[in-house]
């Protein structure tokens, strides 16, 4: 069940159509997850700074359970997601960062329960 959160300082008139979308679509193809288990954010028009400036950037967080555990498999991941981004959102790769966070089942609640349960 990955956790997509897309943060940037564009407005929200810059973002395409049906952005959310495609990022889910890329995030199951990426994570080689269902998608219908993807759940995407879009947080536009937000504060951000990076590398000292205040130039238009991203932040993307990917938590999930099993497939963002090791510098191996984050690395193939960054590659794609970069990929999709920079045609997306028309930005430089010096204007993306990417957090992977892995979970772990008892961590994410669902159906009343925890996933460890399901």
């Amino acid at each position: 069940m990955p956790f997509i959160e897309l943060e940037t300082n564009l407005p929200a008139s810059r973002m395409p159509a049906g952005l959310e979308k495609r990022l889910c679509a890329a995030t199951a193809a990426i994570l080689d997850k269902p998608e219908d288990r993807v759940s995407v954010t879009l947080r536009p028009g937000m504060t951000l700074l990076m590398n000292g400036s205040t130039e238009p950037c991203v932040h993307l967080l990917i938590s999930s359970i099993g497939v963002v555990g090791t510098a191996e498999q984050n690395r193939s991941h960054s590659s794609r997601f970069f990929e999709f981004l920079t045609k997306e959102l028309v930005l430089d790769q010096d204007r993306i960062i990417i957090r992977f966070i892995p979970l772990e089942p008892w961590q994410i609640g669902k159906k009343g329960t925890v996933m460890t349960f399901l």
